[in-house]
């Protein structure tokens, strides 16, 4: 209707401007744009739009223009006494492993440390010490807070062996006894399908009967079984794309497939926390690459733009592709991509889009389908999609997912599906069971409810740490749960006296994060109950008590009960 008001220069401001043009703004402005059309009036009504984009960008950066939602993640600053001190726990260690390597130099303190013979002496060394420095100075007082051998089901509870040692880390001996329904918090679980009864179970042990348990050879040999091409359609329909092809491994998803897509003369934008899969898989394209702040969408804009107008160093001629790689649910970060910002950009400047939805498949979304589902996107938005197994669906391996076109290359020129093994008979069925139960193919609703107990017992989880004074990191709705630790000495520590009381954690430190940045990482599971979320956050907030964790100045006031909404999610209908 305002299209055909009037013919000429109007007409064509309201075409070119689509997008900004307020056809869904309040009536009153409707109103006001009418008259000025009907008048003619063209600088008015170029006033009048350039006041309401003006307002609307203001809107947009106020309140995200773009989501449909809100979109809430905190990072609150380091407070500054915290920030120093832990650069001086850093230095003091530092100081005392110098000290120690020259009493091991001098062989006044047992020396651990793997050398290379004497007869070797002349040759490159294959173990630097001063590489090994944070190894065996800093990292070994910690040693034993990792590679703790479980031996349960990595469920909600699990049972571990404990373990001594006599050398200060070096080495553990075994004590024969077994810590019992330590609640876990440190398995990427998200749905609880890592389980061993049930449905998935079940199948699992049919198709090894049937099938055994390797299949020695790869896809392309003989190694292409019918649930193979069975598991790939479901992974199709799930994700709602033509196709999708499966890999064996979800680290070699990346760095394996990344290569076949990208290659010299490419542009690959990265952001700066992207797991190290994504990061080796850019490196061994041999594409130029460069990074971006993280989830930071003006600096992606500006390497955009940098790219579009320059082009390639020294030559200046137009890349022949630019790949913007981004992930889900940033693992160490417990952030959601900016996703529908990200494919505005990608459609702007004509770049492709390789996600990674490792921990956000299954984990987010109302159906369980990843950060698009979520953001209530299109999947034929996103040119690469990428997840992996290994989490949500309790089984092994990952995908790739996009166009027809996208898969049938990736068959033939990916390392990965060339000379990989073919996955597992038991695995597979694993995953085509989960991914069943998910979408709810199953005749049941068992998928959906995991789906909704795992929203609702993030957003518990983070409100208590919250309102305990805990600074955490990330997405309300995200399901990784960064809770912040700083100094070095409380990452060893906060890890055992967290296992004292039975809760297992995952601490992380330098250099898997920011020197002063370690952290526990808390990865909640639908499995959890509130009981055992009660009891974790007791504990929780009791040791933080005791190691002085609690570094908030935002503290919010504490609800009376559980704030529980059956109305999370909406009911859906497949």
């Amino acid at each position: 209707f305002l299209i055909r008001l009037k013919k000429g220069k109007s007409q064509k401001i309201i075409q070119s401007k689509t997008a900004f043009f307020p056809l869904n703004c309040p009536i009153s402005l409707k109103v006001v744009f009418l008259c000025v059309f009907v008048y003619n009036n063209m600088f008015v009504c170029l006033f009048f739009y350039i006041c309401f984009s003006v307002f609307q960008v203001h809107l947009a950066s106020c309140y995200g223009g773009l989501y449909g939602r809100p979109f809430i993640e905190s990072f609150e600053e380091t407070p500054m006494l915290v920030a120093v001190l832990t650069y001086m726990g850093y230095g003091i260690l530092t100081i005392f492993g110098y000290l120690r390597d020259f009493l091991r130099h001098w062989q006044i303190e047992k020396c651990s440390i793997a050398r290379e013979k004497e007869n070797q002496k002349d040759f490159v060394p294959l173990y630097q010490d001063f590489e090994n420095f944070y190894t065996r100075n800093l990292y070994m007082r910690i040693r034993d807070n990792w590679n703790r051998p479980i031996c349960s089901v990595p469920g909600a509870k699990m049972d571990l062996m404990e373990r001594t040692s006599r050398d200060y880390n070096w080495t553990f001996e075994y004590t024969d006894r077994v810590v019992q329904d330590v609640i876990n918090l440190g398995s990427y679980n998200y749905l609880g399908f890592a389980e061993n009864t049930g449905p998935c179970a079940d199948s699992a042990c049919e198709v090894t009967m049937k099938y055994g348990v390797g299949v020695t050879s790869t896809r392309q040999e003989i190694g292409n079984l019918d649930r193979h091409e069975e598991m790939e359609k479901l992974v199709a329909k799930f994700l709602g794309v033509e196709s999708a092809m499966a890999f064996g491994m979800g680290f070699a998803t990346n760095s394996m497939n990344i290569p076949a897509l990208a290659g010299k003369g490419c542009l690959i934008l990265s952001d700066e926390l992207n797991h190290a899969s994504l990061v080796l898989g850019a490196r061994l394209s041999g594409s130029t690459i460069r990074v971006f702040k993280h989830n930071n969408m003006q600096s992606l804009e500006k390497l955009l733009r940098e790219a579009i107008v320059h082009g390639q160093p020294r030559t200046h001629r137009p890349w022949k592709k630019i790949l913007i790689v981004v992930e889900g649910i940033y693992s160490m970060e417990g952030s959601i991509v900016r996703l529908p910002e990200v494919i505005a950009l990608k459609k702007r400047y004509r770049a492709y889009l390789y996600l990674d939805e490792a921990h956000s498949i299954g984990a987010l979304g109302p159906k369980g389908r990843g950060v698009v589902d979520y953001f209530g996107l299109d999947p034929c938005d996103v040119d690469v999609m990428m997840g992996t197994f290994t989490k949500s669906f309790g089984a092994a391996g990952g995908y790739i997912a996009g166009k027809r076109e996208l898969i049938e290359y990736l068959r033939s020129h990916s390392h990965s599906a060339v000379y990989a093994t073919s996955m597992s008979p038991p695995v597979v069925e694993q995953i085509i069971t989960s991914m069943k139960c998910i979408m709810g193919e199953d005749g049941t609703t068992i998928g959906c409810k995991r789906v909704r107990q795992l929203a609702d017992n993030t957003v518990y989880f983070r409100k208590r740490l919250r309102e305990m004074g805990f600074i955490t990191y990330g997405n309300n709705d995200s399901p990784v749960v960064p809770m912040m630790l700083y100094m070095p000495a409380k990452i060893g520590a906060f890890g055992r006296e967290m296992l004292k009381r039975n809760i297992g954690v995952v601490v992380v430190g330098f250099p898997a994060t920011p020197i002063i940045e370690s952290r526990a990482r808390f990865c909640i599971s639908a499995a959890h109950t509130k009981d055992m979320l009660d009891r974790a956050l007791s504990v929780i907030s009791e040791v933080g008590d005791l190691l002085q964790l609690k570094y908030s100045r935002h503290r919010i006031q504490p609800s009376p009960a559980r704030p529980f909404d059956d109305n999370v999610y909406e009911d859906i209908d497949d």
